[in-house]
């Protein structure tokens, strides 16, 4: 089983930033991709951004330019800097990785963190 832990949400006016991270821990072998998606009240979940093993990066049109991912591979750990905050990127954000549990195995599986919240607001 793998774990998955997200701190760094909150409450941050309009304008301001904030740093989510997101720890892998469990049976782990490798992680290929990680991402951050996210989900507003009404709406469906959408990928924010995503990250390869090699550091290669895609993000949504709407936060080019203002949100960075990034991530650790010695600590499993991915990061979300969100500068510039908008209203409207209030939403819960997830983490979500691609965990290969171990040498022999075939497949990856995909694990989401439990979610936090970010509130832009004045």
């Amino acid at each position: 089983q793998v774990q998955l832990v997200e701190s760094g949400g909150g409450l941050v006016q309009p304008g301001g930033s904030l740093r989510l991270s997101c720890a892998a821990s469990g049976s782990i072998f490798s992680i290929n991709a990680m991402g951050w998606y996210r989900q507003a009240p009404g709406k469906q979940r959408e990928l924010v951004a995503r990250i390869t093993p090699g550091g290669s990066t895609n993000y949504a049109d709407s936060v080019k330019g203002r949100f960075t991912i990034s991530r650790d591979n010695a600590k499993n750990t991915v990061y979300l800097q969100m500068n510039s905050l908008k209203p409207e990127d209030t939403a819960v954000y997830y983490c979500n990785t691609a965990v290969v549990p171990s040498i022999v195995s075939r497949y990856e599986y995909s694990y989401w963190g439990q979610g936090t919240q970010v509130t832009v607001s004045s």
